[in-house]
């Protein structure tokens, strides 16, 4: 077989051979990543989630309590969520503490700050999401930005439609916050949606009340 045929037959082997010194960085290049992955991982981030959620542990009990003010700061002994959101960004643990920081600014009547903490929130636990776009609506609502209400009010009763309860109370914001705007017409459309999507809930339950009353006005 002449070397003509022998490099025709080979072409992988060729390639190695003549981008040797390129592959070879290149597998240092992929060998280094994974190290610092896995480094990163394991002995950084993994150490950080345990400290983050041992440091939340008290913080979660204020929160049931309703006792906003030491969820946000902590008792002196046991640190706050704010702490935890500083010393632990970008662990689960710290975008828990976000959810929890904005309730309890909203329990304060910081609706600002209320805000601006859930909307930095996200999960994949729908219910929780939902309530947490249900109350930057409240926020909205009390700092009288109507517009803005409304829209967090709908996309918190639209974003899990399996929770009856919870999707036909923040449509039922949205429904009359319209009708006090006097935006009537978009308030019975919200209202038969509740009535047609959510029926068994008290909101749907109780919508035709309020379609009847709206029509009948003068």
């Amino acid at each position: 077989m002449s070397e003509l045929q022998q490099q025709e037959k080979h072409p992988f082997l060729d390639f190695v051979k003549n981008n040797q010194k390129a592959l070879t960085s290149a597998i240092v290049i992929v060998v280094v990543l994974l190290a610092g992955y896995f480094g990163y991982s394991e002995l950084y981030q993994k150490p950080r989630e345990a400290k983050a959620a041992d440091a939340m542990f008290a913080a979660e009990k204020y929160f049931a309590q309703d006792s906003s003010n030491l969820v946000l700061n902590g008792d002196g002994t046991s640190k706050g969520v704010l702490y935890v959101i500083k010393e632990y960004g970008g662990t689960q643990a710290a975008n828990l503490a976000k959810y929890y920081a904005g309730i309890s600014y909203f329990r304060t009547g910081d609706y600002n700050k209320s805000i601006e903490y859930l909307k930095d929130f996200s999960t994949s636990a729908k219910q929780v999401q939902a309530i947490a776009y249900g109350t930057i609506g409240d926020a909205y609502s009390e700092l009288k930005k109507n517009d803005e209400a409304i829209e967090s009010y709908k996309k918190a009763g639209t974003f899990f439609p399996e929770d009856d309860g919870i999707s036909s109370e923040y449509l039922f914001r949205a429904a009359a916050l319209l009708e006090t705007l006097g935006k009537t017409e978009d308030a019975i459309t919200i209202y038969k949606d509740i009535k047609t999507k959510y029926p068994k809930s008290e909101k749907g339950f109780t919508a035709d009340k309020y379609i009847y009353r709206l029509k009948v006005q003068p």
